[in-house]
């Protein structure tokens, strides 16, 4: 901390002047051939005041719903979820980063969508069927998930049988995310990946009948890829959970710094979420916006809302939110947080910066360590973290040379080879 406060010192110390250009230093002539490129160049430069700036005012993610009514009827299409008007957004998308649609494709018939994404899931919301790509070919049925990684050509749909005339899936991808860096894909990140309906009630059902300490704000499960074992999602980009409600209980409010974009897939009457921006003492939102779940609707979750879910029907609900936590996850920044753990910190004084786990006294040991590793990196090796005893003069030796030597314990590096990397290319 002294070496940290003695920087600043330094930085504040310093004239203000000396960060400016000197009074003598010559201007770009006139005849400077790069003057042009200079005057072209600074067109675009704006200048901002920082307390002014620093919170620009953008327009807000609205709450909305899209009804089931949209996939239940119809020609074979595709229906956006499009509301790039409403956020000031050039390109289409339901978030800033993600696209949702419903995919309607009525029986016997096919269809094909495309997009310019890193990934991209598909729910099956009613009907069974098979989707076809440069991947392979997929059969699915009512419940059943699966993503896909970048894809050269379109996939096409295709619904075999379906209540209400059709199948309906629900598509969501990363190209808003692309289409604002400017970007495309240079090769897959994961391998297609199939989650079962069967597969994934039957991890709920396990997890209702484990025993844990205190009570579950969730009894649901997140959908991984083995791709992202550290993030623990559904792909580098997207995250998902499938989430029950049991019958007449509440799931005290959360909240989490990406946008959700919720399906309900199963509700009775009298199931709804509330959500709003602040919370009082009793941990409850204040002036909440409700709303009520239809199965096969979706609703958006403006990022950072919190935001409880309230079944007083006598049937478990179920909601499928999909949400581009993978990259907030990634980017440690998408701190979900939990309104119960929010007011035990409160009654105990304190107020949270941030939500990750990791204290202020670990990254201090964190860097105390890495003060005492080369940090030159060496090609094809990795560094590998283990606690090792190690000798230490005892301070209270007063650099005796002869003096016994003082053992500890300390986290110390070490590196090993890397396995060779695979080509990261689409597959013909």
């Amino acid at each position: 901390m002294v070496a940290i406060e003695e920087g600043l010192t330094r930085i504040n110390s310093a004239p203000y002047e000396a960060l400016l250009p000197r009074p003598d230093s010559p201007p770009l002539r006139k005849g400077d051939p790069n003057k042009a490129t200079v005057d072209k160049w600074s067109e675009t430069a704006d200048i901002f005041e920082y307390g002014a700036a620093a919170n620009p005012d953008m327009a807000p993610i609205p709450v909305l719903v899209h009804p089931p009514s949209l996939h239940e009827e119809g020609e074979t299409r595709i229906i956006p979820f499009d509301i790039n008007d409403c956020l000031d957004i050039d390109t289409a998308c339901t978030s800033p980063n993600l696209m949702a649609s419903f995919v309607r494709v009525r029986v016997g018939e096919s269809i094909e969508t495309k997009a310019n994404a890193t990934s991209q899931a598909f729910y099956v919301i009613r009907g069974t069927g098979s989707t076809s790509s440069e991947h392979g070919t997929v059969s699915w049925g009512d419940g059943d998930l699966f993503v896909v990684p970048v894809t050269e050509g379109a996939l096409k749909h295709t619904c075999k049988e379906a209540e209400k005339g059709g199948a309906a899936l629900y598509w969501i991808h990363d190209e808003p995310l692309m289409d604002y860096l400017g970007v495309k894909p240079n090769g897959k990140k994961f391998e297609p990946t199939f989650f079962s309906r069967e597969k994934m009630l039957a991890e709920v059902q396990e997890i209702s009948h484990q025993q844990t300490e205190g009570e579950r704000n969730r009894l649901g499960v997140l959908l991984g890829n083995k791709a992202c074992d550290q993030t623990k999602t559904l792909t580098h980009v997207l995250w998902s959970l499938l989430n029950s409600i049991p019958a007449k209980t509440v799931q005290r409010p959360h909240r989490h710094n990406s946008v959700a974009l919720d399906l309900a897939v199963a509700a009775s009457p009298n199931v709804y979420t509330l959500m709003g921006k602040e919370i009082d003492a009793n941990g409850d939102i204040i002036d909440p916006i409700r709303c009520d779940w239809t199965p096969g609707g979706v609703f958006i979750t403006p990022p950072g809302w919190w935001h409880s879910h309230h079944n007083e029907s006598d049937e478990v609900a179920w909601v499928l939110p999909m949400q581009d936590a993978g990259l907030y996850t990634h980017q440690r920044t998408l701190d979900i947080r939990f309104v119960d753990d929010e007011l035990e910190l409160h009654k105990a004084g304190k107020i949270r910066g941030s939500a990750f786990a990791v204290t202020n006294k670990q990254y201090l040991h964190m860097v105390e360590c890495g003060a005492t590793v080369p940090h030159a990196r060496v090609a094809g090796m990795k560094r590998v973290w283990s606690m090792q005893e190690v000798e230490e003069e005892d301070p209270s030796s007063s650099g005796d040379a002869a003096a016994p030597k003082k053992k500890t314990v300390k986290k110390v590096a070490s590196y090993s080879r890397l396995p060779a990397m695979k080509a990261s290319s689409v597959e013909p």
